[in-house]
């Protein structure tokens, strides 16, 4: 065993996520890779956001085929064991594992960087087939085709974060076609290649500008509906990890609906939905909800992806957070490619990276998990203008509501009217609803705010769920050319407030007040009108 080759790293560190209580079984996977062994196409590289299970998934690969651990008590018991080729595949392939995010220790250079990787896969080699003669001097690949003229002996390659280096400050644009020609020279056309498996973010293709890499076949979770169920959680998976966590759970704290509420929201390119695994593992291992994925990684700067095209973006984030999709044209980008002007570039590399989500042509923020960084850029940046400063007015809008200041209101939203946006000329629903979700944005860290939510005997506007039980709820009703005590005879006659009080006999989920607010607005005399009454108060 060597620090590459046949090395027991995968194998162990499968073998600690299959421990897990919440470990969801996607061995499948493997049972789709023995095909290519067999063919010329035996080139696959996986690309991903962080966090979506690409590093368990190769070490899966690696302590599957490799020959550095008895494997069969581990996968013995697991989908893939049913599978034809299970017995001639376990553990009799010979594996090159490289995680490329590993660095040499104060690593500054890029010669340091792959220096650790060619001397130690050199090592390896010299240690293991101690009846080649190599001589000095030799290339990495000269020495693998050593080994394969002298032996027969090929090689499953399992890579993990290829381009890890490329997030590195140190590495310059000559450091990358040194990195691709590594690649290129260590895999293609190389008889000893019986598969390569790679993973990353970054899609090869925008990278790899010439030949490099072009035997790779590419499947991202975009536009690729091959293997996307095998990466993050399906529904029903969910579902099976929430019984666990329930019954191995004292007094549980999470509810199924907030999982899909914080964590869902992603698309495989096949329609299904998918979470991102490493927060709902985390969130039912703690026992509550939280910003796990984004406080991993640099998620917190979603301002780096839309700074150089800030006049076309800002209104679509407006719309995004009101929960509306965009339309673009999917591209290959990624933020360290190129600088990123048009939108969509810009929203193609939010795609590849996890901060929006595809589907059907159009891209929308996933989740409230996302949603709070979007909300958080919102109300701290002011480079996004007239979105910042109506964001910067939702805290005082939230105040005055609950203290039925109906002057403040209509001044906020007078305020928002009057900025020269198309969005906020109330043209449509939509129009207005992104107006209602700025200038109520601070309210998202009290309340889980919901349009459209059916109530009652119909759907009303807005419902702000409050995030403590015994917090002032409130039902929103927005009217054009009416008055608004109409919108509030609405929230009454339809009796949304059932939404509140919970069914007769069990004791209700919220304990406040319960507010209906009515705003209206007047198109000849273009002026905001206001009223707030208590409905229920049972503090």
């Amino acid at each position: 065993m060597g620090m590459f080759l046949n090395s027991r790293i995968p194998y162990e560190s499968y073998r600690l996520v299959k421990r897990d209580a919440y470990f969801v079984d996607k061995t499948s996977f493997i049972d789709e890779l023995f095909p290519f062994l067999e063919v010329e196409k035996r080139f696959i590289c996986i690309t991903r956001p962080r966090r979506f299970g690409k590093s368990v998934m190769a070490n899966m690969v690696g302590a599957f085929f490799g020959k550095a651990a008895d494997a069969g008590p581990l996968f013995g018991t697991l989908k893939i064991a049913s599978s034809k080729g299970y017995r001639t595949h376990l553990n009799q392939h010979h594996v090159v594992y490289i995680d490329f995010s590993r660095m040499p220790q104060d690593c500054s250079t890029y010669a340091a960087y792959i220096g650790r990787i060619s001397d130690g896969l050199k090592r390896d080699l010299e240690e293991g087939y101690p009846e080649v003669e190599f001589g000095s001097g030799r290339d990495l690949w000269d020495m693998f085709q050593s080994v394969f003229d002298r032996t027969g002996q090929n090689f499953i390659f399992v890579m993990d974060e290829w381009d890890a280096i490329f997030h590195k400050d140190f590495i310059s644009e000559k450091d990358r076609r040194s990195y691709l020609e590594f690649l290129r020279n260590l895999l293609k056309g190389q008889a000893y290649v019986e598969l390569a498996y790679m993973t990353g973010i970054l899609p090869i293709a925008k990278y790899s500008g010439g030949s490099e890499l072009n035997m790779f076949m590419e499947y991202d979770m975009a536009t690729r509906v091959k293997f996307g169920e095998y990466f993050g959680f399906l529904d029903g998976e969910v579902d099976r990890l929430y019984e666990t966590y329930v019954s191995r759970t004292s007094n549980p704290r999470i509810t199924r609906e907030e999982l899909a509420l914080w964590y869902d929201g992603y698309h495989t390119a096949a329609g299904d939905r998918m979470y991102n695994p490493r927060s709902v593992v985390c969130a039912l291992a703690d026992d509550q909800i939280s910003n796990y994925w984004t406080g991993s990684g640099p998620y917190d700067e979603i301002f780096y992806y839309v700074r150089n095209n800030i006049e076309d973006v800002r209104d679509d984030l407006a719309l995004m957070v009101s929960g509306e999709r965009i339309d673009i044209k999917l591209q290959g980008y990624a933020a360290t490619d190129m600088e990123l002007y048009t939108k969509d570039q810009i929203y193609s590399a939010m795609v590849v990276y996890g901060l929006l989500t595809y589907e059907d042509g159009a891209v929308s923020v996933p989740n409230r998990e996302l949603m709070d960084k979007f909300d958080e850029l919102l109300l701290t940046n002011h480079n996004l203008g007239y979105v910042y400063s109506l964001a910067r007015e939702s805290e005082k809008m939230l105040k005055a509501t609950l203290a039925g200041d109906t002057s403040t209101v209509c001044r906020i939203m007078k305020f928002a009217h009057d900025t020269e946006s198309p969005i906020l000329s109330y043209n449509n629903e939509i129009e207005l609803s992104a107006v209602v979700n700025l200038v109520y944005l601070a309210a998202r860290d009290k309340y889980r705010v919901e349009r459209e939510d059916k109530a009652g005997e119909g759907y009303v506007d807005f419902i702000f769920y409050p995030e403590r039980k015994g917090a002032d709820a409130l039902i929103l009703e927005l009217k054009i050319d009416s008055a608004p005590e109409e919108a509030i005879q609405q929230i009454k006659d339809k009796k949304y407030a059932l939404r509140f009080l919970g069914k007769i006999g069990e004791a209700p989920k919220y304990t406040g007040r319960i507010l209906a607010v009515g705003i209206s607005y007047n198109r000849k005399t273009k002026e905001h009108s206001c009223r707030i009454e208590e409905l229920y108060n049972r503090q």
